[in-house]
């Protein structure tokens, strides 16, 4: 048996935990630069905010609504994703983190045990222990448990947790209410293809021969019909899973067309790709860097260009990706462009043990020493506490527009709640 544990509408639920005042109130929060919706509070679906809608197709509804309009706040959703699985870990040992919101469990372990009764208890405790709402789901497969939690969502179950059904006749009732594009990982492009054969419900796809859906569409799809049917075909990922590339990149607030500006940009990237490399035990064989310009206006001249290098020996220190990001990128910068966009990507990955280089002038050990004692310092008083001054002091004319941030109530001590 397996569980989905879903935060509920985290992004809005996480702004309203440090402000009250907000429950109940319509919320949106918007993508980077303040474009288009990327998570809405139950109130503000219910006004019609569509995900993904432009800002600015959607302000007459905002005013007339009163809703609330929040940036972005990824130091706060990630913080508290981490104390929701924290909580979790306490009940379950054994969890795969699909997303920030979404949790998988492996309740096999809990054998004998009163599962219903065990996943209310958990989402009790998370929402008493960190102010999160999640809905649990509990199934056979993994497929199962994620149907299961999307019925937790939209129904008025027990504590927002529902338990797949074990009767055939009330399992083939709920999977012939669900359209087939609702199952996981079967989307819009393969319901189409799937409503050709005459499978239009995720009833049909579980009584479809496994070849035959193989044959129309692949492996995964199949491994999906199985799943369907109560055969469990994954178990619960250990995290293990290695990245084969890196990408760090923004739109920036305000057009960029000074190199000073646009190297700062770029030095940022390298940094936070460096310590995410570090973070995952990696080390990278290639460094890509590019630049764009606005594509949408029409009316300035474009410049879109890329390059990429090795990194011999492969390799996560800061300051020898911030060298050869900076050096990459000045060969692709032109003056007089209007540049709005800029990213690194790492690529050519490797972890563990890596081999070093005869003709390398850097003493590997020292350059350890110096990221460890880096991270130690950034983890122990906040992201960006110390930083290469390539990255600049005042990075106002390219950072990405936020006029709606809410402070970072978990990671900064500056931004702590305070009582008045």
């Amino acid at each position: 048996m397996y569980a989905l544990a879903d935060c509920n509408n985290f992004y809005a639920n996480c702004e309203r935990i440090f402000e009250p005042s907000l429950t109940r109130r319509p919320i949106i929060v918007l993508s980077n630069n303040d474009g288009c919706v990327v998570a809405r509070s139950q109130e503000a679906k219910l006004l019609g905010i569509q995900m993904g809608q432009p800002v600015f197709q959607c302000r007459d509804v905002i005013k007339a609504n009163n809703i609330v309009v929040r940036s972005s706040n990824y130091a706060l959703y990630e913080d508290m994703s981490r104390r929701v699985i924290n909580s979790i870990l306490h009940y379950v040992p054994d969890v795969e983190i699909y997303s920030i919101d979404e949790v998988f469990c492996d309740l096999n372990p809990m054998a004998g045990r009163d599962l219903d009764q065990l996943c209310r208890t958990i989402r009790k405790s998370v929402l008493q222990w960190t102010g999160v709402p999640i809905s649990v789901g509990i199934g056979p497969t993994k497929t199962l448990a994620k149907l299961a939690n999307r019925i937790a969502k939209k129904g008025s179950f027990v504590d927002s947790t529902y338990s797949f059904p074990n009767k055939d006749e009330d399992r083939k009732s709920v999977l012939s209410s669900c359209p087939v594009d609702e199952v996981w990982g079967i989307g819009s492009r393969w319901s189409k293809r799937l409503n050709g054969i005459g499978i239009r419900t995720a009833l049909e796809l579980s009584l479809a021969r496994p070849e035959d859906i193989r044959r129309h569409l692949n492996a995964t799809a199949m491994q999906t019909a199985i799943e369907l049917s109560g055969i469990a075909c994954q178990g619960i990922e250990d995290g293990g899973i290695q990245r084969k590339t890196l990408v760090r990149s923004c739109s920036f607030g305000k057009v960029v067309d000074q190199w000073w500006d646009m190297s700062q940009a770029i030095a940022s990237h390298a940094v936070r790709a460096a310590e995410k490399l570090r973070g995952e035990g990696g080390a990278a064989g290639r460094i890509s860097v590019f630049i764009q310009t606005n594509r949408f206006r029409e009316d300035l001249r474009q410049h879109n260009a890329s390059a990429s290098a090795r990194l011999l020996p492969s390799t996560s220190v800061t300051p020898v990706i911030v060298e050869e990001a900076l050096r990459l990128g000045r060969q692709l910068w032109k003056p007089n462009y209007a540049y709005k966009k800029s990213g690194v990507m790492l690529s050519e990955m490797t972890f563990g043990q890596v081999q070093g280089s005869l003709f390398s002038d850097r003493n590997s050990e020292q350059d350890v020493r110096l990221m460890q004692v880096m991270d130690q310092i950034n983890m122990k008083m906040g992201s960006g506490t110390l930083y290469p001054a390539a990255q600049g002091v005042d990075r106002s004319s390219w950072s990405m527009r936020r006029s709606h941030c809410s402070p970072r109530y978990t990671t900064r001590w500056e931004e702590l709640p305070r009582t008045v």
